[in-house]
């Protein structure tokens, strides 16, 4: 590599103003951003994206899942491009930096290479990967997960909110179907920036994390049918109350978890009473139930137990309950050659660094079953993610993206 190559330096202002700059798209009042795929903000957001990536000289494409690539040419075009990026949309009560920092640290790499004149050998291939949050339709990541074969395009699309929205229909709405067959653009591998999402980093005073590997996912839909009636005139011992169930299920699941802890975690993020009423027990609750795990023995005991202690508490309280596993990811172990080089990375920028498993599901996990990939890990304050309050600094995001830059170099080759 040539001396301008190795001394490198992304634009960290010019970063950290990209971010700012499309945290106003979905801004909210507490500092975060409230951008769910596919909706009018995720739309401005993606027009920002495509403008971005054309003004840098990229050939920008989009997929029937609505999907963006932005392809940077190398010398020899007939290598498979260097995959880099992650996602745009958030969470409803999402930050600033989740996805947003390693799709724009991508950019941000381009954007650098360009200025200092540097051809690569091996073509590059930004991706902003539609709805990786899941926040709005299930499963998360589902394009990457279409895009390695887990779901055909039409069962995406066919995919509905709690609305009964379609994603076919809500990418129709915001003008996103793309032409593109969902996995036209060939990747060689694929390496993914990204925020910790947990506290180890800031603790041990680690700018960069050097993931090798990432925990599996258990998702499910649950239902509780229980039999609605007065608050006031029935006895607590006649009472099908669905309420009260959900509280045990949880108890449960929380007891589950720790039996097989530390490396394991389950939660219940999602409860609605049907038709709620004061002074009514709750005859139907609909709820999610969310378990994790970097042992796939783990996963297999977390799933045998919750459902025996669901069974047990469904026949002493005298109700159904219904779950239906919607989801399930194995635990990922990434590329041993990519993990080596965004470790060499770090340590010839100078920074710190470990080895850490993700705790959070990322499609980088998805594209790992089909081609090398790797993460880079940064730290945001307090582990916080998922919330208005996430926050990472200036120099840890410039930092990891030159982590990700010189990775890429590393793999993509500088022509000569």
């Amino acid at each position: 590599m040539s001396r301008a190559a190795t001394n490198l330096q992304i634009d960290s202002a010019r970063l950290w103003g990209s971010i700012h700059e499309t945290a106003q798209f979905g801004a909210t009042a507490k500092g975060g951003v409230r951008r769910l795929t596919l909706s009018s903000e995720d739309k401005q957001v993606r027009d920002w994206f495509r403008k971005a990536c054309e003004e840098a000289g990229l050939e920008v494409h989009t997929d029937a899942l609505g999907s963006q690539f932005g392809l940077r040419k190398g010398r020899d075009m007939s290598k498979l491009p260097v995959g880099i990026g992650s996602h745009l949309d958030t969470q409803p009560t999402g930050g600033k930096y989740d996805g947003i920092l390693g799709t724009l640290g991508a950019l941000e790499v381009i954007r650098t290479l360009n200025d200092a004149g540097i051809e690569t050998e091996t073509p590059i291939c930004i991706v902003n990967w539609t709805n990786e949050e899941g926040s709005r339709f299930a499963p998360a990541m589902m394009a990457s997960a279409a895009y390695v074969g887990d779901f055909t395009t039409d069962n995406i699309l066919s995919r509905k909110d709690s609305e009964g929205t379609s994603v076919g229909q809500a990418l129709d709405s915001i003008g996103y179907r793309g032409d593109k067959p969902v996995g036209f653009q060939k990747l060689g591998c694929f390496v993914e920036l990204h925020i910790e999402q947990g506290p180890i980093l800031e603790a041990e005073g680690k700018t960069i994390g050097v993931v090798d590997s990432g925990q599996g996912v258990l998702w499910y839909d649950g239902k509780i049918s229980g039999f609605e009636s007065h608050a006031g005139s029935t006895p607590m011992p006649l009472r099908r109350d669905a309420l009260a169930t959900l509280s045990e299920i949880v108890l449960a699941m929380e007891a589950i978890a720790k039996k097989h802890g530390p490396n394991a975690v389950g939660t219940i993020g999602e409860a609605v009473i049907a038709n709620p009423s004061r002074n009514v027990i709750p005859g139907e609750i609909a709820f999610t139930m969310d378990c994790r795990s970097a042992d796939g023995a783990i996963m297999d005991a977390l799933d045998r137990d919750l459902r025996a202690a669901i069974a047990d508490i469904a026949a002493r309280r005298k109700v159904d309950v219904k779950i239906d596993l919607v989801w399930r990811k194995a635990p990922t172990h990434f590329d041993p050659k990519l993990i080596a080089a965004v470790e060499n990375a770090a340590k010839t920028l100078g920074y710190s660094s470990r080895r850490i498993t993700s705790g959070a599901g990322h499609d980088a996990c998805n594209l790992n079953t089909v081609m090398p990939a790797a993460m880079v890990f940064v730290p945001c304050k307090d582990g916080i993610s998922h919330n208005e309050l996430e926050d990472a600094t200036q120099p840890d995001c410039a930092a990891g993206t030159n982590v990700l830059m010189h990775t890429v170099l590393a793999i993509a080759g500088v022509a000569s």
